[in-house]
């Protein structure tokens, strides 16, 4: 087609852009190797991909800004992505754009210098288009406002994106680019790309350089990374991102291009551990992919997960600390920065944290003891096996940030039941592409966590789930 695809199945519309131009349906090592051979020109892959989310952008409103001259970054247009036009997510700074946070309580301003991780991804040759929009501050797990059009899903108008990486999301599973900035502080990478049937790894703490937000607060539980479409285009970012930078306290991972011949150990857990219960779904989800590993020749096995039994209010209270001390520090956002104009779930958080501030010994204290159920648990295992979410993607509105405050918490701690846990311990984490709801063809993710440090492990298991059932492609529906 010539132009973006829509298609209504009853109340459902997809929308999408693949096409015949020169991004065609490559992924980001696809369209790369194209640029290298000289069958496309970088500057044609920019135009196209520019066009694209044009196309999209009417329907999904992922964009928050568009890069005045979009060009060859990092290296004078090197590296394993040179030329791969991409979007940066709207809490990290790009030089030259303002960096809104998703919020209305601060007029932004243009950055002055490109955030740690920006130069970082930059190293690998992308084109920066823009930035991508985010729910305020990121908090939430659904890129919805309080006075503006939310980020749609693409496989399904009607429904979130997902959050708080919710525009690079909707981007990459429409095909607008190939690969987006996506971060993560208990779910942000994994959520979305669970929701757009798409691949997100969540690295160990410290594998990329530390996050310009998070690193002096007292837990870092926010990593840095991409969405993409495919495990390979996961794996080369991880890759490149170690070129540009080794953690010598990690072991490497280098690059991982396919299964290995290992046969792992995994523990399968479809329940989250504090209580939630897992929709059918979601469940079915799972099990059939247990059902896949074990067909290939890993050995799955019921596994626990003894948390605190109060890690949920723990980390409630965490994330409280966070939009409390937001609200604290923002006129270094911006001279007008406003707390007031902060949405409810944010005004929320903080009344949160305001009544339980006396706990916060506690609260960090047991948070970081998490690291010991976590270590007993991966006693004789290589991977754990679990949901992505609780439940199936929501409708828009279902976790708005106008739902009353109690309501929505509750809403939202009945959904993201998982992911967490690994921002907590600081693990390694992979979302990806499962299966579809029956009713409305929505995607379903499934998550595989790993050892601190073991991303290798996870992409192959990843690879090896990739190459026995290829993920549905949004344009083949």
């Amino acid at each position: 087609m010539t132009t973006s695809e829509e298609r209504t199945f009853g109340e459902r519309t997809r929308v999408h852009a693949f096409r015949d131009d020169a991004l065609g349906e490559h992924d980001a090592v696809g369209l790369a190797a194209a640029i290298r051979r000289g069958e496309v020109g970088a500057a044609e892959a920019a135009r196209d991909a520019a066009e694209r989310v044009r196309e999209v952008e009417a329907r999904l409103h992922a964009v928050e800004v568009y890069a005045d001259a979009p060009g060859p970054a990092g290296g004078a247009g090197t590296g394993p992505f040179a030329g791969v036009p991409t979007f940066v997510k709207d809490n990290t700074d790009q030089r030259g754009l303002p960096t809104g946070h998703g919020s209305a309580a601060f007029t932004p301003r243009a950055a002055r210098r490109d955030a740690p991780f920006v130069r970082q991804f930059l190293s690998s040759g992308v084109t920066v288009l823009g930035k991508t929009r985010l729910p305020e501050f990121g908090f939430s797990p659904t890129t919805e406002f309080e006075g503006a059009e939310p980020v749609r899903n693409p496989w399904h108008t009607d429904h979130s994106a997902g959050g708080s990486s919710g525009g690079s999301a909707a981007l990459v599973a429409a095909g607008a680019v190939p690969i987006a900035h996506a971060n993560d502080g208990g779910g942000s990478i994994r959520i979305p790309a669970a929701c757009c049937g798409l691949v997100g790894l969540k690295p160990t703490r410290g594998r990329v350089v530390p996050n310009a937000q998070s690193r002096q607060l007292p837990l870092d539980i926010v990593s840095d990374g991409i969405v993409s479409r495919t495990v390979r285009d996961s794996a080369a970012f991880l890759a490149a991102a170690e070129t540009y930078r080794r953690n010598p306290k990690l072991p490497p991972v280098g690059l991982v291009e396919g299964p290995s011949g290992r046969r792992l150990r995994i523990g399968f857990l479809a329940d989250s551990p504090n209580g939630v219960p897992t929709d059918t779904a979601t469940r079915a989800a799972v099990t059939e992919t247990a059902a896949t590993l074990e067909r290939l020749g890993h050995t799955v096995e019921p596994v626990e997960l003894a948390l605190d039994p109060r890690f949920t209010q723990d980390f409630l209270v965490y994330w409280g600390l966070l939009s409390f001390l937001l609200g604290l520090t923002g006129r270094t956002l911006g001279t007008d920065f406003d707390r007031r104009r902060m949405d409810g779930l944010s005004r929320g958080l903080r009344e949160t944290y305001l009544e339980h501030w006396r706990r916060t010994p506690g609260v960090l204290r047991r948070l970081k003891r998490t690291t010991v159920a976590y270590a007993a648990a991966f006693r004789g295992l290589d991977l754990i096996l679990t949901p992505v979410l609780a439940h199936t993607t929501p409708r828009i509105g279902h976790l708005s940030p106008t739902v009353p405050y109690p309501e929505l918490v509750e809403r939202i701690l009945a959904y993201v039941a998982f992911t967490p846990i690994n921002n907590v311990v600081g693990t390694p984490s992979i979302s990806v592409p499962a299966t579809r709801t029956t009713e409305d063809g929505l995607p379903i993710g499934v998550m595989l966590s790993a050892r601190p440090g073991d991303e290798r492990t996870l992409l192959e298991a990843a690879f090896a789930l990739e190459a026995e059932q290829p993920f549905r492609r949004i344009q083949d529906v």
